[in-house]
This record gives C-alpha cells, sequence and structure tokens, in this order.
C-alpha cells in the first residue's frame, strides 16, 4: 500500500447522521491513550494530521480520513477515559454503535490494545460489540517498543487470553516509534481491499 494523499473529509458529532460513503471503510477503536492518532499517522505517513492530544479523550468525533481517494481510515472516539463523565460514555459510545451498526462500506475493524498491559474491561467490552456488529476486529498492540522483545510472545498472549478472542484472531504487534507492524498492517489492509462485497466481516 502506498499512500499518495490522505486528507481529513469528513467531521462528524453525536447528533451527526453518519456519511453514506461510497468507497471501503477501515475503522479504528481503542482506549483514550493508547496511540490510536500516532498509529494513524504511522499509516498516513503524515506527523500530524490525525491530532494526537495530551489530553486523553479528546477525540470526541468520528474523523473519516480520505486516503488515495480509495479508502477511508476511520478513527473512532477513544473509549474509557475517567474524568469524562458517564452521560458522555454513553453518548460516544452510541454513536460508535450507530456507525458499526450503518456504515454499510466498513470492511474491517482495528482494535488498538497497549501491549504493556492486560485488556480493560472497557477493552473487553468493545471487542464484544465489534463481534456483536458482524465484525472480527484485528488486534494492534501498541507501544510494543516499549517492552523487551523476549516479552513480545507473552504479552501477545495476554492480550489473546484477555480478550477471550477466537484462536485465528490476528495479533499485530505496533510500535510508532519504529515503525514495527506497519508494513503488516498494510498488508492486512490491502486483502481487505481485494475482497469481494460480502467477505470481509469474517
Amino acid at each position: 500500500m502506498v499512500i499518495k494523499n490522505v486528507s481529513l473529509e469528513t467531521v462528524i458529532g453525536v447528533t451527526s447522521k453518519i456519511p453514506q460513503n461510497d468507497m471501503p471503510e477501515i475503522a479504528f477503536a481503542g482506549k483514550s491513550n493508547v496511540g490510536k492518532s500516532s498509529l494513524i499517522n504511522a499509516l498516513m505517513n503524515r506527523k500530524s494530521l490525525a491530532r494526537t492530544s495530551s489530553q486523553p479523550g479528546k477525540t470526541q468525533t468520528i474523523n473519516f480520513y480520505n486516503i488515495n481517494d480509495e479508502l477511508y481510515f476511520v478513527d473512532l472516539p477513544g473509549y474509557g477515559y475517567a474524568k469524562v463523565s458517564q452521560q458522555e460514555k454513553e453518548k460516544w459510545g452510541k454513536m460508535i454503535e450507530r456507525y458499526l451498526h450503518q456504515s454499510k462500506v466498513l470492511k474491517a475493524v482495528f482494535l488498538l490494545i497497549d501491549i504493556r498491559h492486560d485488556p480493560s474491561a472497557n477493552d473487553k467490552t468493545m471487542y464484544e460489540w465489534i463481534l456483536a456488529n458482524g465484525f472480527h476486529p484485528i488486534i494492534i498492540a501498541t507501544k510494543a517498543d516499549k517492552i523487551n522483545r523476549s516479552q513480545l510472545q507473552k504479552q501477545i498472549k495476554a492480550v489473546k487470553q484477555g480478550l477471550g478472542v477466537d484462536k485465528d484472531t490476528v495479533v499485530i504487534p505496533f510500535s510508532a516509534q519504529t515503525k514495527q507492524g506497519r508494513d503488516e498492517i498494510y498488508e492486512v489492509i490491502d486483502h481487505l481491499m481485494v475482497q469481494p462485497e460480502g467477505e470481509e466481516h469474517g
């Protein structure tokens, strides 16, 4: 996958309608401080198109990035941030669920989990939500540069066990610093893009 041009095309809030795009969409979900903006910037080869924030919970919108006029990267709001009221969390949750439910061109959902920690209750809920909406999430284990290489397999196993994933679930260790895992993610996206309609969920 070669990224030639990218632009932030659509931003929708809690009350906005979900856009009915005609190009395929790849969605990214993850809790607030898991490094989602850093991953999206690394995939887009851009330093700061996806706004990284020192304040977790800042992304309160769904952001659609047009990639090469071929597909969209869809940045879903970060979840599970403690300082946000329960009411806000529920609004974002409904917005994410509405998107998963209503998008007709969503090919796959990447779920980001911090490789250093066991998945949280919020992570498990999100994983189950994605499954309930008919998708098998692809797991990106972020911040892989923060652990020793020798710990990698052990931590991947902990992520899988913590989420209770299907045995054939893909887990890709990723580091925004070293770009480890980026090529594997590109390969997965390339593979998704050539699948015929109707076969993308499993």
